[in-house]
């Protein structure tokens, strides 16, 4: 059997692929069309994940955010309305009888005015632990400082973490770094400026923890909670944990284990984890409709293979009566089946990815244009497709092209030399 570079194969093949312009464009368009409208699911179905996932924002996904309300049932002599309040009592339950609790970080604030020379505004104060910084997905970039660290609580330092809003409404463009803000008649050193996922206009300044709860809680109590959970995988495992905590905080607080508006509860994991399961879902239908047009496309060089060897029948048959090999034919029109899937599947796949990455273009340049206000809910962000993807999904295309053409070919070399003269 010739090889695959046999010059003489493949000048047959373009030969007869040029006698047969139609029909050769008319099967690799739907190859072409194919892997192109697969690659433009996939990259929709990224936009919109990506969209949605951007919500999220750099704060961790596996936390919980819990705060005191009020009791909504009676329970053992307690009046209804009765007020929770958490404090170190709180902190110790999920630290020792949780496993699946990690960082913990209490919170307190207040509302607030912060003044530097002849600037006033309006701020909230939020006391944290350093781990604020993983909980939040706090950014300091461009060497802007630090964040608060452990030496800042031990100490109880009167140091702040300004936002970039706050920065720009009380030092316009001064350096911020060392300067000394003012809150209630104390003088807070500004440390870094950090880049947050915040909604409105919020200016907020974080200082240690302990500085707050002595100034604005006399020492005690937390006005919230916040931690990150590790090992939960499900939905179902993520439930039963939730339940199992509000279950030891009704016992520790004494309010009726059904009265789920005593604690207030923040579950960013359980939102991540629906939010995955409706991805998974739409990943899988769009994969289905992107195979169903693949196998449209398959289908459709069978067909055309399968018109070739009916119609080359008699040529077969005179090539094995001149002593051809039925390898040699085989391999002549699998060569022309890879041919067409190739370079029309490579050429569906180069159209797909351009389109895809023109029009993440304009928006990651509308997005730079309308840049610098708010946080806004994003719903389509970043339409591409990663590259292995797009070209695992032209190789399969290939090699179902191979099957695609093999079953013709295989027809074809079984005719006798004498019945395939004898056709028509």
């Amino acid at each position: 059997m010739k090889g695959i570079f046999d010059i003489d194969d493949w000048m047959e093949i373009f030969s007869t692929i040029k006698k047969n312009k139609l029909r050769t464009f008319l099967t690799g368009f739907s190859v072409a069309w194919g892997i192109f409208m697969l690659i433009i699911l996939l990259a929709s179905g990224n936009g919109l994940k990506n969209g949605v996932m951007s919500n999220f924002g750099d704060r961790a996904i596996n936390t919980i955010e819990m705060w005191a309300r009020r009791t909504s049932m009676p329970y053992q002599g307690n009046a209804s309305n009765r007020r929770i309040s958490l404090d170190q009592k709180d902190y110790d339950l999920l630290d020792t009888q949780f496993k699946e609790v990690d960082k913990i970080v209490p919170r307190t604030w207040a509302n607030t005015m912060a003044g530097y020379n002849f600037e006033s505004i309006n701020c909230n104060f939020e006391g944290v632990y350093p781990e604020e910084k993983i909980i939040s997905g706090i950014k300091i970039k461009n060497n802007k400082g630090r964040f608060i660290n452990d030496a800042d609580m031990k100490e109880r330092r009167k140091v702040a973490v300004i936002n970039n809003r706050m920065k720009e409404a009380l030092f316009k463009d001064e350096d911020p770094l060392g300067k000394m803000i003012t809150s209630n008649s104390l003088n807070f050193k500004v440390i870094g400026i950090y880049e947050g996922n915040e909604w409105g206009n919020q200016n907020r300044a974080y200082i240690p923890f302990t500085t707050a709860q002595l100034l604005y809680n006399r020492g005690w109590g937390f006005a919230s909670i916040s931690f990150s959970i590790t090992g939960l995988e499900t939905e179902k495992a993520n439930q039963d944990f939730e339940k199992g905590l509000r279950k030891k905080l009704a016992a520790l607080h004494r309010f009726h284990p059904d009265d789920t508006r005593a604690i207030g509860m923040y579950n960013s994991l359980e939102n991540y984890l629906q939010t995955m399961g409706i991805f998974n879902g739409i990943n899988f239908f769009v994969w289905v409709i992107g195979i169903g047009t693949l196998i449209a496309g398959v289908v459709g060089v069978s067909n055309i293979m399968l018109i070739t060897v009916r119609e080359r029948t008699r040529e077969f048959g005179i090539r094995k009566a001149l002593g051809a090999k039925p390898a040699s034919i085989l391999q002549l029109i699998l060569m022309e089946s890879i041919l067409i899937t190739s370079v029309f599947g490579y050429i569906g796949m180069v159209f797909g990815i351009g389109l895809s990455e023109l029009i993440n273009y304009g928006m990651e340049m509308s997005q730079s244009v309308a840049a610098g206000g708010d946080r806004e809910v994003s719903i389509f962000k970043n339409p591409t497709v990663d590259l292995a993807v797009a070209g695992g999904a032209t190789i399969l295309l290939v090699c179902a092209g191979v099957i695609a053409g093999y079953f013709p070919a295989r027809k074809a070399v079984k005719v006798t030399a004498v019945e395939a003269m004898r056709a028509e």
